[in-house]
């Protein structure tokens, strides 16, 4: 499976459930539950997304975005360099960052071909307020892939901070790329960088 679906399949399993606030069902439950519902509305919308595929971007921005912590995982993808930024570069890249994974979310969308999940079981004490939810995609004619989603209890409910696949970190990786193009070219560089990527195509 590319890295992409891999992709495809955080964003289907971390959106919200119709009428369940995330603050207070566990985060397992939400991951369970919500992604069943997305599944669904991803065939039944299927026409719509192929005559006009920026539907996929507000699908994403809309409902799996509230469900990340963007500033948390904006500080850890960029490590030391946070610091070093100003504030203004930290807005934009931010910005640019959420914008990059709406539009690699988004993308993702049109190859999911149903893999199997099975979610495995959370062990969590009582007043944990930092878990992680294991879950395995299931090939057909290949081995199970494992994607986990650390989450922490936050003033608004249930955040993820990163997500893992096969044991490589989203965040990690990210913060490779990004540091390398810092060192060479500089913040400001790396930003410009993520705005061309994510400027409209056509």
């Amino acid at each position: 499976m590319k890295f992409r679906n891999f992709l495809l399949l955080v964003c289907c399993l971390l959106l919200p459930v119709n009428g369940i606030s995330s603050d207070i069902i566990t985060p397992e439950a939400l991951v369970r539950d919500t992604s069943s519902r997305m599944l669904v509305a991803l065939k039944e919308q299927k026409a719509l997304i192929e005559e006009d595929k920026s539907r996929i971007y507000a699908l994403v921005s809309d409902i799996v975005l509230p469900y990340f912590d963007f500033q948390r995982m904006a500080m850890w993808a960029l490590g030391r360099y946070w610091r070093d930024a100003s504030p203004e570069q930290r807005e934009r890249f931010v910005v640019e960052f959420r914008e990059m994974l709406v539009r690699t979310y988004g993308s993702a969308l049109a190859d999911y071909s149903d893999e199997t999940i099975v979610y495995l079981p959370l062990h969590t004490e009582h007043g944990d307020r930092d878990v992680t939810v294991r879950t395995e995609i299931e090939q057909v004619g290949g081995p199970a892939i494992q994607i986990t989603y650390s989450m922490y209890l936050s003033s608004d409910g249930w955040k993820v901070y990163d997500v893992s696949i096969n044991g490589v970190s989203l965040v990690t990786n990210y913060r490779t790329t990004f540091a390398s193009i810092i060192r060479k070219d500089g913040m400001d560089n790396l930003i410009k960088q993520l705005e061309n990527r994510n400027a409209p195509s056509g």
